[in-house]
C-alpha cells in the first residue's frame, strides 16, 4: 500500500516523522499483544479490576499504588472502614478484596475509602460498570449490579462504507419534560429513525458524567452507563432493537479528558495528581477545566483500551465516534491554532503518545470487529488520521468534515441571498484529502445549542413562533424552508463518505438546546424534542421531515455516496449549481428571484427522470416542477461546464429549488 507521502507531495517534507509514528504504533502493539494472538487478546483490565462475580462470592480489585491503606464501605456495613472490609495490597499496586456471596446483594451501594500519604477521602472504583446518584443529596456512589444476562436475539447489521448518521442524546429525546429513558427512546424514536431511513445511530452521553447539563462531555466514570438513563439490560434491548432494523449502533467516547471532580472520578484517585493524568500544567485542560490523560503512561493505556473493549463486548456496539481529538494530539490542545502550516503536524506541539494511543485504539476496535466504524472529530486536519495504518496513517475510517457547518454559518450570517456563490459551495463541501473517508453535516448538536442557533432559526428566527403554519403566508418562511432543505440536500449529495443529521434538526426543530441548570431555574423545556409538531399536518414541520426522509432514502437506495461526485457547472451568475453523483443528477437554483427554463447543461447522454425536487407540495414546495418527468439529453456539446460529456441536458430550475434527476440510458 502507498504511503501518505506518496499521493501527497506536501507531505514529502515528513516523512521521517510520519515513519516514526508508524515504527512507534508497530513497536507499542508488539510491546502489549506480546505473545497473545492479537492485541484486542490482550487487553482485558476491565475482566480483572473492579467488582466481578466469582464461584464462592465476590472479588473487587483496584489499582491505587500510592495507597496506604484501602476499605470497601457500603449499605452491607453501614458505610464503616471495619477491619473486614479492608482490601489487601498484593504487588504492583494493586489491592484485592473477596467477598462472601451473603454480604452483597444486586443494587445495594458501595465506595471506596482510600488513604494516602498525608489524607483520605471517598472514592467510586475506577473500573465501577454501575454509578448511581441519590436524588436527595446528589451524591454519586457505585451499585452492586447483578441483573440476569441479557439474551441478544439480533446480528448485528455489519459494515457501513457510506453511514448515515443519526446523531441523538437519550435524555433529551422525549416531548415531556424530564429525562428520557433507553425506553423512551426504543419505544418512541427509534421507529421515527428507522422510518428515516438512516442506518447509524451515533449517542451521545453513555458514559457516567456528574452534570446532565455537560451533554456527556465531562465523563466521571468511564466504564458506568449513565444510570440516569436507565438500567444496562434496557439499554442493551435498545441496541438489539436497533439491530433488528438494520442500524448500527455507535457511542460518543470520552478519551479526551476527565471531569476534575474527586469523590466521583479519577481525581487524585490515590491521592497523586498524577496517577491518570499527566503531571503538572499538561494535566489540566484551559479551556474545559478538566483533567488531561497521559496517554504515555501503560497503565493509562490499558484503562482506556479496555475500555473501548468493554463497551463492544458488553452492549455490543458497533463503533465509537472519538469527542475531542484535535484536543488530545496538541499539547496546546489547538486552542488559537490556524492549522495554516504541515509543520505544525509533525512538529513538537504534537503529542506523540496520544497519537499513538488513537492507532492503538483504532487497531483494538477493527480486531474486534472488521465491520466497526471509527470516526475522528478532529478540527486541525491532521493528514493521516482517517488513512489506514498500512498508509502510515493512524487508522480512523472517517474524520467529521467540520469546517463545513461553519461555512453554512457564515454564508447565512454575512452574505445576502445574491452572494451566494456555487463555486465556493462546491469547493468547500468537497475539499478534503483524497486519501481519507469523511462525514459531512450541514449542522450538529454544536450548532444547536444555546448561545448559538441552528441553521432553521438563523433563517427563520422568531418568525418561527408565528408563521410556520401552512396557510400563512410569510417571505421570510418560504424562504427559511427553501434554503433548509437545498442546504440539507447538497451537504448529504456532495458528503465525502457519510452524512450526519441531529435529532429533530431534520425537520428544523424549532428553538435552542438548554439543559436544566441554575440560570433557567432547572427548567427542561428546551431540553426536549416536540416531535408532535412534525406529525402535525396544519404545520411546516412535517414537510421538512418529509423531505429529509426522501433525500436519505434516495441517498442509501441508490449507494450514492460510494463514488465521488462530479462538477457538472457552478454558474456564478445565475447561481446554479448542478453536478453528477454516480448515476444521478443534482440541481440547485440558489437565485433568490429567477427561474430559468430550458437551462443547458453538459452531462451524460442518456433518459432522466426526476426523482423528486425540494418543490414538491409535500415539502411545502410550490409544485412547479412533478416527480416522474422525462428529459432526454441531445447529442450536442455545451459550451458551459464540464468538458468531458458531449451530450446536453435542458431543465427547468424554479428559483430557490433543488431537483433530483436518476439517468436511465
Amino acid at each position: 500500500m502507498k504511503k501518505i507521502y506518496d499521493t501527497d507531495p506536501w507531505l514529502e517534507p515528513f516523512k521521517r516523522a510520519i515513519d516514526a509514528r508508524s515504527k512507534r504504533l508497530d513497536e507499542e502493539i508488539a510491546g502489549i499483544q506480546k505473545s497473545a494472538p492479537s492485541l484486542a487478546d490482550a487487553v482485558n483490565n476491565h475482566l480483572y479490576y473492579g467488582l466481578h462475580k466469582t464461584a464462592d462470592g465476590w472479588v473487587l480489585r483496584e489499582w491505587a499504588p500510592n495507597a496506604t491503606r484501602i476499605w470497601l464501605t457500603g449499605e452491607f456495613n453501614n458505610w464503616k472502614k471495619a477491619e473486614a472490609w479492608a482490601l489487601k495490597p498484593i504487588g504492583n499496586g494493586n489491592w484485592e478484596i473477596n467477598i462472601p456471596a451473603m454480604f452483597l446483594r444486586h443494587s445495594e451501594l458501595y465506595k471506596l475509602f482510600v488513604e494516602w500519604p498525608g489524607g483520605g477521602a471517598e472514592r467510586i472504583p475506577a473500573y465501577a460498570t454501575r454509578v448511581v446518584q441519590d436524588p436527595e443529596t446528589k451524591v454519586f456512589s457505585a451499585q452492586v449490579w447483578d441483573e440476569k444476562p441479557y439474551v441478544w436475539k439480533h446480528k448485528k447489521p455489519g459494515k457501513r462504507p457510506n453511514p448515515l448518521i443519526y446523531e441523538c442524546h437519550i435524555g433529551m429525546s422525549s416531548e415531556e419534560e424530564k429525562v428520557a429513558s433507553f425506553e423512551d427512546f426504543r419505544s418512541k424514536v427509534l421507529p421515527r429513525v428507522h422510518k428515516l431511513g438512516y442506518d447509524v445511530l451515533q449517542i451521545m452521553a453513555l458514559q457516567e458524567h456528574p452534570y446532565y447539563g455537560s451533554f456527556g462531555y465531562q465523563v466521571s466514570n468511564f466504564f458506568a452507563l449513565s444510570s440516569r438513563f436507565g438500567t444496562p439490560g434496557q439499554f442493551k434491548e435498545l441496541v438489539d432493537d436497533a439491530h433488528a432494523r438494520g442500524i448500527a449502533v455507535i457511542m460518543d467516547i470520552v478519551h479526551s479528558h476527565a471531569v476534575s471532580n474527586e469523590i466521583e472520578g479519577l481525581g487524585r484517585f490515590d491521592g497523586r495528581e498524577d496517577l491518570y493524568f499527566y503531571p503538572g500544567e499538561a494535566g489540566h485542560h484551559p479551556a474545559w477545566g478538566s483533567r488531561c490523560f497521559d496517554y504515555g503512561k501503560d497503565a493509562v493505556k490499558y484503562f482506556l483500551l479496555s475500555n473501548c473493549k468493554y463497551w463492544m463486548e458488553e452492549y455490543h456496539l458497533d463503533g465509537f465516534r472519538f469527542d475531542g481529538v484535535t484536543s488530545m494530539l496538541y499539547w496546546d490542545h489547538g486552542l488559537g491554532t490556524d492549522f495554516g502550516d504541515y509543520g505544525i503536524y509533525f512538529g513538537p506541539g504534537v503529542d506523540e503518545n496520544a497519537v499513538a494511543y488513537l492507532g492503538l485504539a483504532n487497531q483494538l476496535v477493527h480486531e474486534m470487529n472488521p465491520d466497526a466504524i471509527t470516526i475522528a472529530e478532529d478540527v486541525s486536519g491532521m493528514p493521516g488520521l482517517a488513512a489506514p495504518r498500512d498508509a502510515g496513517g493512524v487508522g480512523f475510517d472517517f474524520r467529521m468534515a467540520m469546517g463545513i457547518a461553519d461555512h453554512w454559518i457564515k454564508w447565512i450570517k454575512e452574505k445576502s441571498d445574491e452572494q451566494w456563490s456555487p463555486g465556493e459551495i462546491w469547493y468547500e463541501l468537497t475539499n478534503k484529502r483524497a486519501d481519507e473517508k469523511t462525514v459531512s453535516y450541514a449542522e450538529c448538536h454544536d450548532q444547536a445549542l444555546v448561545g448559538d442557533k441552528t441553521i432553521i432559526f438563523r433563517l427563520i428566527d422568531k418568525e418561527m413562533y408565528f408563521s410556520m403554519d401552512k396557510g400563512k403566508q410569510n417571505l421570510t418562511v418560504e424562504r427559511g424552508v427553501a434554503l433548509h432543505k437545498m442546504i440539507r440536500l447538497v451537504t448529504a449529495a456532495t458528503a465525502g463518505n457519510g452524512y450526519l443529521n441531529f435529532m429533530g434538526n431534520e425537520f428544523g426543530h424549532p428553538e435552542w438546546i438548554d439543559f436544566p441548570r441554575e440560570g433557567n431555574a432547572w427548567s427542561y423545556a428546551h431540553a426536549r424534542r416536540l416531535w408532535s409538531i412534525a406529525d402535525d399536518d396544519t404545520l411546516l414541520y412535517k414537510g421538512l421531515e418529509a423531505f429529509d426522509r426522501e433525500m436519505v432514502h434516495f441517498i442509501r437506495e441508490n449507494r450514492l455516496l460510494s463514488e465521488p461526485p462530479v462538477l457538472l457547472t457552478a454558474d456564478e451568475e445565475k447561481q446554479i449549481l448542478v453536478f453528477l453523483r454516480k448515476n444521478c443528477i443534482f440541481a440547485l437554483n440558489f437565485n433568490p428571484t429567477a427561474s430559468f427554463g430550458d437551462y443547458g447543461v453538459a452531462a451524460p447522454a442518456g433518459k432522466y427522470t426526476l426523482a423528486f425536487s425540494s418543490d414538491d407540495a409535500e415539502y411545502n414546495g410550490q409544485g412547479r416542477l412533478q416527480a416522474g418527468e422525462v428529459h432526454f439529453s441531445i447529442d450536442q456539446k455545451c459550451p458551459n461546464g464540464n468538458q468531458e460529456f458531449d451530450h446536453t441536458l435542458y431543465l427547468y430550475l424554479p428559483s430557490r429549488c433543488a431537483a433530483v434527476l436518476k439517468i436511465t440510458k
